[in-house]
């Protein structure tokens, strides 16, 4: 780290935690909850940066190089929220709304996805927090994305998304199919299960590490220097993220959203703001006044031009994601606007695309559906997360590692 980072990390980080500071303030004294995104989506663009915790390098990478760390730091992120989501469901602060079995559409959907995320060089969460990154090629498949995500909510393939959805599968009394419902056993003690699972998985990893792997010469940085402006182990992401899930689900259920992390409707919704009108805002779980109603959108009854609605809790985390990520990457000096090929930026876009009509199609993305979806235990995402892979691994064959149907 250059000297000019060293001394700024203090001042960067006592800015960052008086603005959420502020913001949690203002959200208490006015009610508007929705606010907390904002602090949700800088920590979530944070962490993710610190560990470069993305679902397409996670899963493209145990064939490349045989690593299975980012992929695991993925696991952890979906046992740590498992753990919370039943806290906060014993509680009853949260009513737990898994994904319904609309198979075909995970497995069409997760194909394209599969594809996409190899070829943008990036999941949806990837390309957000690479993007803070200074990544040019993550900015053009950010830029293809919404467009992938609008042709199916909007556009020419949404024939194709509501077909697919006619062959859900429901358990009995018409609930999602989940862990639960298959096996007969609460949600809590599933959490409890895979929670000890895990556990011993660590434990038996641990213990295969080579001896001179727990001889590493110590860091002299302070520990607080050390966790803001080096990079974390995936697990140790994995964990922040986990913890910081069952506060987003609070925020979440609290701004009109009964659902923790997410971000690929996020990216549609701020295009949104851009180029549509009429639209339905969409903050707070009662319908706002019609004083309120008037003043973001007098046209939302036109019939000709049916409003469409935008979650400002989701464009607000996805906003705040970026600028996380930016001040991760700051404090580790990682900000490098690096000239890419034409052809690869090129590949990128349409790659975006690609991944945000799969995403669009299976009704979220690495994080909606996976880190949220299966901690949510959906038999449904479980689908989605094994086609992803298994698409991601067939396209990181072919066109990372030149592979080949013909033998040599």
């Amino acid at each position: 780290m250059s000297a000019q980072t060293r001394g700024k990390w203090k001042p960067i980080i006592l800015f960052s935690l008086i603005a959420i500071t502020i913001i949690l303030i203002i959200s208490a004294k006015t009610g508007l909850w929705v606010l907390t995104a904002i602090p949700v989506g800088f920590l979530f663009g944070f962490f993710l940066e610190k560990a470069d915790l993305c679902g397409a390098s996670a899963f493209s990478e145990i064939i490349l190089v045989k690593d299975w760390q980012k992929f695991l730091g993925i696991c952890t992120v979906i046992v740590v929220s498992m753990i919370g989501f039943a806290a906060l469901s014993a509680l009853g602060w949260v009513k737990l709304n898994p994904k319904p079995m609309i198979w075909a559409n995970y497995i069409v959907g997760g194909i394209a996805f599969g594809v996409g995320i190899v070829l943008a060089g990036g999941c949806v969460s990837g390309c957000l927090f690479k993007s803070g990154q200074g990544n040019l090629n993550s900015m053009a498949g950010l830029v293809g994305i919404p467009l992938g995500v609008a042709a199916v909510e909007y556009g020419p393939l949404h024939g194709v998304t509501m077909y697919l959805k006619q062959f859900i599968i429901k358990a009995p009394g018409g609930s999602s199919v989940t862990f639960s419902s298959v096996t007969g056993l609460p949600y809590g003690l599933l959490a409890a299960i895979f929670a000890v699972v895990a556990v011993m998985v660590a434990w038996m990893l641990k213990k295969k590490q080579p001896a001179h792997a727990n001889n590493i010469k110590k860091d002299d940085m302070p520990f607080s220097q050390r966790i803001m402006t080096k990079s974390w182990k995936p697990w140790q992401a994995g964990i922040a993220i986990g913890i910081l899930a069952c506060f987003a689900y609070l925020s979440s259920a609290a701004s009109g959203r009964n659902y923790p992390l997410g971000v690929t409707h996020g990216v549609l919704h701020a295009q949104l703001l851009l180029t549509d009108a009429p639209l339905k805002h969409v903050y707070a779980p009662k319908a706002p006044s019609l004083a309120v109603q008037k003043a973001v959108g007098a046209s939302m009854a036109n019939p000709e031009k049916p409003a469409k609605k935008v979650s400002w809790w989701l464009i607000l985390e996805v906003f705040a994601l970026v600028l996380g990520a930016f001040t991760s990457a700051k404090l580790s000096n990682k900000i490098k606007f690096l000239p890419r090929p034409p052809d690869q930026t090129a590949i990128a876009f349409f790659g975006g695309i690609l991944l945000g009509i799969g995403a669009a199609i299976a009704g979220g993305c690495v994080v909606g559906n996976i880190m949220s979806g299966v901690a949510l235990m959906s038999v449904g995402n479980v689908i989605f997360f094994a086609t992803v892979v298994l698409a991601n691994w067939v396209t990181t064959w072919f066109y990372l590692m030149g592979g080949s149907l013909l033998k040599s």
